[in-house]
């Protein structure tokens, strides 16, 4: 079950927070939960979250630990929601590049875990605050591995990479950039832009899992967004990111 977080301005019309209330309860229902409760203070921006609680089988666990080297790495949703909100907030964003973001951000990772499951992964993460390297950089010190990741396999959100060029990056990335970059290596061949998006936060980004190379066809067929970016090499903890 999960509970509504609701900041509101004291003043502003309430249809939008009926519709704000309404578009989290139908996230929840389509994800299989109830609405209990909520709390709501008055705020003069608007916010809105959910604090989810239930229960869980341990032996259904996934951890971000356990990738082995000769696992294949695998994304479950494009990257770019970062720069396209930034560029929004900027009043530079189009209206169909916002609309594409807006869609990947609605989309639950359902799916993308029941594909997880199937293929009996044993090291998967969601894709948010510390963006793709992150995100990454735990799993393959957790797994005490080493990641490498094809920068001509990611994919991107309509407009994203144009965003970035304009500089359009949040805050988050330099932080991101500064705790993680040491255990990174980058091809020269890759333009700065990309290396920075790829430290770029994410909104409600995919999940990455690591999957024996066997298990890469159930995924997608599960999840048919799913892509491979990389595979699993021995190390500790390092990614590695090539052209």
């Amino acid at each position: 079950f999960a509970i509504n977080l609701v900041a509101f301005p004291e003043g502003m019309d309430l249809r939008y927070l009926r519709e704000i209330l309404r578009g989290g309860g139908d996230k929840i229902a389509e994800a299989g939960a109830v609405i209990a409760g909520g709390h709501s203070i008055n705020d003069k921006e608007p916010k809105y979250g959910l604090a989810v609680t239930g229960l869980v089988d341990p032996k259904s666990l996934l951890t971000k630990g356990g990738s082995k080297p000769g696992d294949i790495l695998i994304l479950t949703k494009k990257l770019g929601t970062g720069v396209v909100t930034t560029a929004l907030k900027r009043q530079l964003a189009g209206e169909e590049d916002t609309a594409s973001a807006v869609l990947s951000m609605k989309k639950l990772n359902k799916e993308a875990a029941a594909a997880a499951q199937a293929a009996g992964s044993q090291s998967v993460t969601d894709i948010t605050g510390f963006g793709l390297l992150g995100h990454a950089h735990e799993m393959a010190h957790l797994g005490q591995v080493r990641f490498r990741i094809f920068a001509s396999s990611l994919q991107w959100l309509t407009g994203a990479v144009g965003y970035g060029e304009s500089g359009a990056f949040p805050g988050g990335m330099g932080n991101n950039k500064h705790f993680f970059s040491p255990w990174a290596s980058f091809d020269s061949r890759i333009p700065e832009v990309i290396e920075n998006m790829l430290w770029t936060p994410e909104t409600s980004g995919g999940l990455l899992m690591a999957v024996s190379p066997e298990k890469v066809g159930l995924v997608q067929e599960i999840c048919p967004e799913a892509y491979v970016i990389g595979e699993v090499k021995p190390g500790a903890g390092q990614l590695e990111i090539i052209e």
